[in-house]
C-alpha cells in the first residue's frame, strides 16, 4: 500500500468514526421524554395536575378556584351536584407527540363528561425550560401554562 492509500484510509477511517459524535451532537434531544412526569396548572383563576407516564399514559383534572360549598348530605342535592361539576375538568387516557409539528395530542379513554369519551384533545407546546410547558389549543390563542411539579 503507497503511502498516499494509507493517508487516504485514515482520513476516511477518522470521518467515518467522527459522523456519528458529531451527528449526535447537532440532533436536538427528544421532546416526547420532556412530558414525562407531573406538572401543576400556572392560573390565577383554575387549579390543575396533569401526569404524562413514559408509557404512554395520561391524566389531568383542573378546577376552578372558587369557594365550593360541601355537601350537606351523604348525596349531593340537584344545585350541589351542578355547583360541583361546573368548571371541572377531568380525564384520562393515552398521548401521542409530533415532534416536528410540536403537538400534543390526548386522546381521551374516560372523561367527565360523557360527550368527551373517545375526543381528541390537540395542543401545539413549546418548553419554555424544562420544568416550564405551554400549551395552546388547537385554533386558539389561549396558553395554558404548567410547572413541573416537585
Amino acid at each position: 500500500m503507497t503511502n498516499f492509500s494509507r493517508r487516504g484510509a485514515a482520513a476516511l477511517a477518522v470521518v467515518l468514526l467522527a459522523a456519528p459524535v458529531t451527528g449526535a451532537q447537532t440532533v436536538p434531544a427528544p421532546d416526547t421524554p420532556r412530558f414525562f412526569g407531573t406538572w401543576r396548572l400556572v392560573s390565577e383563576t383554575q387549579t390543575g395536575i396533569m401526569i404524562y407516564d413514559s408509557l404512554g399514559n395520561m391524566a389531568a383534572q383542573v378546577m376552578p378556584k372558587r369557594v365550593r360549598r360541601k355537601y350537606a348530605a351523604a348525596e349531593p342535592t340537584p344545585e350541589e351536584a351542578k355547583d360541583a361539576i361546573t368548571g371541572y375538568l377531568a380525564y384520562f387516557g393515552t398521548y401521542s407527540v409530533d415532534e416536528h409539528a410540536r403537538i400534543v395530542t390526548h386522546h381521551r379513554k374516560g372523561n367527565i363528561n360523557p360527550g368527551g369519551i373517545g375526543d381528541d384533545v390537540v395542543r401545539a407546546y413549546v418548553f419554555e425550560t424544562n420544568d416550564r410547558l405551554v400549551l395552546t389549543p388547537a385554533g386558539s390563542t389561549n396558553k395554558i401554562v404548567w410547572e413541573r411539579a416537585r
